[in-house]
């Protein structure tokens, strides 16, 4: 087969943090109404939120650089160990980092 594969991937650590939260739970939180009030509806009284209970939810994520490399369509099974080949290459394994996790695969 010709072509390639552009592989996109992100080094995880133990120290990294994920979580989140529903619309519905933020806005139960007292704290949360009363900054949203003053900023947005300051000098007005008896205000009200309301929202669309479609479950929207935000997520509170580490931040992290992707990091990308070029293989064969052949490689194509082989992607997570070339992936963690390629971090290790660049020196992106530390301490409490040594997992990468796949974001994105795109044939060329």
């Amino acid at each position: 087969m010709d072509g390639g594969i552009l592989i996109s991937y992100k080094v995880l650590c133990d120290g990294d943090f994920y979580s989140s939260i529903t619309m519905e739970d933020l806005l139960k939180n007292e704290n949360v109404l009363r900054l949203i009030k003053n900023e947005f509806a300051k000098g007005h009284r008896n205000i009200d939120i309301n929202f669309d209970k479609s479950n929207t939810t935000i997520e509170l994520v580490t931040k992290k650089d992707i990091q990308t490399f070029e293989v064969r369509k052949d490689d194509y099974a082989d992607v997570l160990v070339l992936a963690e080949e390629d971090a290790t290459a660049k020196k992106l394994f530390k301490k409490d980092c040594s997992m990468v996790e796949l974001v994105d695969i795109e044939t060329f």
